[in-house]
C-alpha cells in the first residue's frame, strides 16, 4: 500500500522516491503484486531522514526531485552499505548515467518504463547483493599492503586508513582479485557479476573500476595494480593472500 511503513515480516523492503504520484504509485503496485514491501517518499529529505529508523534492502530515486537532486541521495547512499540504489529518471544523457554510476548506483532506468522491466531489475540487483553477501562470510583479501574486507564493505590502506566501498565496487573488486594476474574481458566481469548485457550498459564496468583505481591508485591515470589490456579486459597484477 502506497506509502505504508515498511513490515518487518521478511519481506524485502523497497523504498521509492519519487515525487510524482502517478508514478509513485505504479512502481509501488508493481513491487507490492511481486511481494515487496514498499514505502513511497515524495522528497529527498523525508527519504534521508528515515534512514536511521529503517533501512530498505533497495532504494528506487528519482533524479529530479523537489528538494534535491537524487544523485545527491545516490552520494550519501554510500554510508550505507548494505542498501542497493536503482536510479529511475526521465533523464536520457549518457552524463547521467555514468555519474549516477560513478556514484554508487547499480542501475539506471530511464523513463518511461515497462512494469515488468523494474521487477526485473530489483530482482537482478537485490540477488546480486544476496549472491554477494552469502559468499563474502568473513573473507579478507590482502595484496600490496591493502586489505580489502567484503563483509564490512571496506578498504584498508598500507598507512590504515579506512576507505569504504560501494556494492558495485566491492563486486568487481573482488572478481577482480579471485583472479589475480589473469587478464578478464568486460564481458567476464559482468557474467561473474551477475550483470545482463541486455540490461546496464556497456560503460558500467569501466565506471567501476574508474571508481577502484581512484581509491587504490596513487597515480589513477597510470595504474600499476589494475591494468587495462587495451581492447582485451583488465586484469590485477600481484599476489593476493585470502583469509
Amino acid at each position: 500500500m502506497l506509502n505504508a511503513e515498511m513490515q518487518g515480516d521478511g519481506r524485502q523492503k523497497i523504498a521509492v522516491v519519487e515525487d510524482d504520484r502517478d508514478i509513485a504509485e505504479i512502481l509501488d503496485n508493481a513491487l507490492t503484486q511481486h511481494g515487496y514491501a514498499v514505502e513511497t517518499f515524495f522528497t529527498g529529505e523525508s527519504f534521508l531522514k528515515s534512514l536511521p529508523h529503517r533501512q530498505p534492502d533497495l532504494c528506487l530515486i528519482d533524479l529530479s526531485l523537489p528538494d534535491r537532486d537524487g544523485l545527491g541521495i545516490v552520494a550519501e547512499l554510500r554510508a550505507h552499505k548494505h542498501v542497493a540504489s536503482i536510479i529511475v529518471s526521465g533523464r536520457h544523457e549518457l552524463g547521467d548515467k555514468l555519474v549516477g554510476l560513478e556514484l554508487g548506483a547499480d542501475d539506471y532506468i530511464v523513463k518511461p518504463f515497462e512494469e515488468k522491466e523494474i521487477v526485473a531489475r530489483v530482482r537482478s540487483v537485490l540477488r546480486r547483493m544476496n549472491a554477494a553477501e552469502a559468499e563474502r562470510g568473513g573473507e579478507v583479501a590482502r595484496f600490496a599492503g591493502w586489505t580489502a574486507d567484503f563483509r564490512r564493505f571496506e578498504l584498508i590502506s598500507p598507512d590504515g586508513r579506512t576507505i569504504p566501498l560501494s556494492g558495485g565496487e566491492a563486486g568487481v573488486l573482488r572478481v577482480l582479485l579471485e583472479s589475480a594476474n589473469r587478464l578478464l574481458t568486460r564481458n567476464e566481469l559482468m557474467d561473474r557479476l551477475g550483470l545482463d548485457s541486455n540490461q546496464n550498459f556497456d560503460r558500467s564496468i569501466d565506471v567501476r573500476i574508474s571508481r577502484l583505481r581512484g581509491k587504490l591508485e596513487e597515480d589513477p591515470k597510470n595504474p600499476r595494480f589494475i591494468k587495462t589490456v587495451y581492447g582485451a579486459g583488465y586484469l590485477v597484477v600481484g599476489q593476493v593472500e585470502w583469509e
